[in-house]
């Protein structure tokens, strides 16, 4: 393990730092009102763009050519279209675990499935750019074990964190302050991108303390 991998790990994962941070940016500046809290859907839907137009980029620049033979123009049309077809599932799915968990199922569902929308784009599509619908190699990635790369040390990390920072969000939901962030699901959207962010600077600093302890089979 390079030291120069991870400094191209941290780069990248500051630019997806950087992504959140324009989103809000951004809309600051053309919307005069704008207020994560009060515009919160705005920037729920602003913020999933940004994130997932950077993983994109990210994913055209740092990850290795495929082979010729997968080069062809309707190989790369059907990948994508099982990209979207996964991340959609990837949405519905945490929209119905959502719900189980007690997420009110008519009321707030444009919210809670916008919810759903920002955390498949901080787990799903980064996952997606990495590995590609294949839900194998996204099995292997979380077995024991089954790391091959830095990337998806990373990427197990960041995943880790989002699912954490979004239940730590919902647990002031509950509790009589009355404050406006309190609101379904405006804490967990909160948490989850803290965390998602968190996960990100962690992340490649984890994997720097601890590389001499690491080692990765070859795919």
């Amino acid at each position: 393990m390079k030291d120069t991998d991870i400094k191209g790990l941290l780069y990248t994962h500051l630019l997806c730092v950087f992504s959140v941070i324009l989103s809000v940016s951004i809309l600051s500046f053309f919307l005069e009102s704008f207020s994560i809290l009060e515009t919160h859907l705005v920037w729920l839907c602003i913020c999933s763009v940004f994130v997932t137009t950077v993983n994109l980029l990210l994913c055209l620049v740092v990850k290795p050519n495929v082979s010729s033979r997968r080069s062809s123009f309707s190989y790369k049309v059907t990948r994508f279209l099982k990209c979207c077809i996964y991340f959609f599932m990837s949405s519905v799915s945490l929209h119905v675990i959502f719900v189980l968990y007690g997420a009110p199922l008519i009321e707030l569902a444009l919210e809670t499935f916008l919810f759903a929308v920002i955390l498949s784009t901080f787990t799903t599509i980064p996952c997606l750019c990495l590995l590609g619908p294949n839900l194998k190699a996204w099995l292997r990635v979380f077995s024991r074990n089954g790391v091959t790369s830095i990337w998806e040390n990373s990427f197990q990390i960041t995943t880790i964190s989002s699912f954490v920072g979004a239940w730590l969000g919902a647990l002031p939901i509950p509790l009589d302050w009355e404050r406006q962030w309190q609101v379904w699901p405006i804490s967990c959207t909160l948490g989850v991108t803290f965390g998602y962010m968190a996960g990100l600077v962690i992340s490649p600093l984890w994997i720097y303390w601890n590389r001499k302890q690491l080692t990765y089979k070859n795919n």
